[in-house]
């Protein structure tokens, strides 16, 4: 059964309740671009995006979500628009006269960018940092009511304050925390039309978090509508079973009223893949049940069949997700006589390497890129796969930008992520050992590095 929550309205949908739950994606076009993204987002809304998210990293661009969506509704597009803020809240104040919903994120709206850098707090000045988050939220929020926006309140796994790390850890407890702070604040001020995100590129740190959250906001009595993703989850095959894994598994529990599916593609491309999970929940509740029983000797045993290779991937990793991400077993056999073994064990190698139980390849968390992006992302991806694929059971984070760049490549052994216009900066784990390359060069920099440290 689904979780009941409150009912968020966002333009002309409801979010939450009894509605469906509600496919969105994210435009990858540069947001001063009108053209370009009134083009792009035509393409998501045609696709079935029931919401489109655009990056407003400062006052031009969410100025121009005026122009943008002033063209849709022109052209009979009348799909909800969203914002997405990072680092300036003044930008959130100016896109929320103009946007259906506009996104912030709790870990740098007021606080700085995230440095790994310990800090020192007494209770009365953890305090004090609190009154410097509703000093600047409350204005926001009247804004919100005065022109009927939306707001989702998204916290990233990848972009937590400083101060929340230094008190709570890179714990599930301290992303939570990050949430509720704002949430509470939310209340008070009795603006109810939110929505929740939690997100991490790890799927055990997603569900985890996710659980928790609902928990902690049962506890205050809030049930406030809940959005999924598997963030920077990749692309391709991976990239799906990925985000089937961690979607999945919430779903299956009666959790999510809204989702996207990220990935390093045409944002159009999403939307399909969203829209199989949701139209999977009924039977994959049945296969997880049947997937429960089966558990002998630390298997789970999966045995059912799909009318096509892809919606056979996503039966079997919600089906799956949650009981590996559970660790009730570490092995899993998928049993289908449509399909060849070798198919089938490459299937359950890649489900047991998203539930982070066995990895069999390389890991690569990847951005699905946005307006922050200022290179060829999808190309460089597929430069770096080419020539790191061998090298089984090392991560490698490609991003687009610094927003969750560090943050979510925490476990990751290399980084690549965008500088600014044409630039990049190299890391290994969290360290940043190569600042503002030129892209050109970026890419045979990171593999020497890589090759550099094998051979030490």
């Amino acid at each position: 059964m689904r979780r009941k929550t409150t009912i968020t309205h966002v333009g002309n949908i409801a979010i939450g309740g009894n509605n469906p739950i509600r496919i969105q994606s994210m435009a990858t076009t540069d947001t001063n671009d009108t053209e370009g993204s009134v083009a792009q987002a035509k393409r998501i809304i045609d696709a079935g995006g029931e919401l489109v998210r655009f990056t407003t990293q400062g006052i031009r661009e969410a100025e121009n979500m005026k122009n943008i969506s002033a063209r849709l509704k022109a052209d009979g597009y009348t799909t909800p628009l969203v914002a997405d803020v990072h680092f300036t809240a003044h930008t959130a104040d100016v896109a929320a006269q103009y946007c259906e919903k506009v996104r912030i994120n709790p870990g740098n709206y007021v606080d700085p960018g995230r440095t790994f850098k310990h800090l020192e707090y007494t209770d009365e000045e953890y305090q004090a940092e609190l009154k410097k988050i509703e000093a600047k939220l409350v204005p926001f929020i009247n804004i919100c009511k005065e022109h009927h926006t939306a707001v989702r309140i998204g916290v990233n796994h990848g972009s937590l304050s400083d101060r929340i790390m230094s008190r709570y850890g890179d714990t599930p407890e301290g992303i939570v925390e990050s949430c509720m702070e704002f949430l509470r604040i939310f209340r008070r001020e009795q603006f109810d039309d939110v929505v929740i995100s939690i997100k991490a590129s790890n799927t055990v740190v997603m569900v985890t978090t996710v659980r928790l959250l609902v928990k902690t906001m049962d506890q205050e009595d809030m049930h406030y509508p809940l959005h999924l993703g598997v963030t920077e989850a990749g692309e391709g095959e991976d990239g799906r079973i990925k985000s089937a894994v961690g979607i999945g598994a919430l779903l299956t529990e009666g959790i999510g009223d809204t989702i996207r599916v990220s990935l390093s593609e045409e944002p159009e491309y999403e939307i399909p893949v969203a829209r199989k999970l949701v139209e999977l929940i009924p039977e994959c509740i049945r296969l997880r049940q049947e997937a429960e029983q089966s558990i002998k000797d630390d298997t789970i045993t999966l045995t059912f069949d799909a009318p096509d290779w892809q919606t056979f991937q996503l039966k079997a990793a919600m089906a799956a997700g949650a009981l590996l991400i559970d660790k009730k077993a570490h092995k899993l056999s998928i049993v289908n006589s449509q399909f060849s073994i070798e198919k089938l064990t490459e299937l359950s190698d890649a489900i047991l390497q998203a539930a982070r139980i066995k990895f069999t390849k390389t890991e690569y968390i990847s951005c699905p890129g946005c307006g922050r992006t200022l290179y060829n992302l999808q190309d460089t991806i597929r430069r770096i796969k080419a020539a790191t694929s061998h090298l089984v059971g090392l991560k490698i984070g490609i991003m687009g930008c610094i927003v969750n760049g560090p943050g979510e490549m925490a476990d990751a052994d290399y980084g690549y992520v965008g500088a600014g216009r044409g630039k990049i900066s190299l890391y290994r784990a969290k360290e940043c050992v190569e600042k503002n390359i030129p892209e050109a060069e970026a890419v045979d920099r990171l593999l020497a590095l890589i090759e550099s440290d094998r051979r030490k």
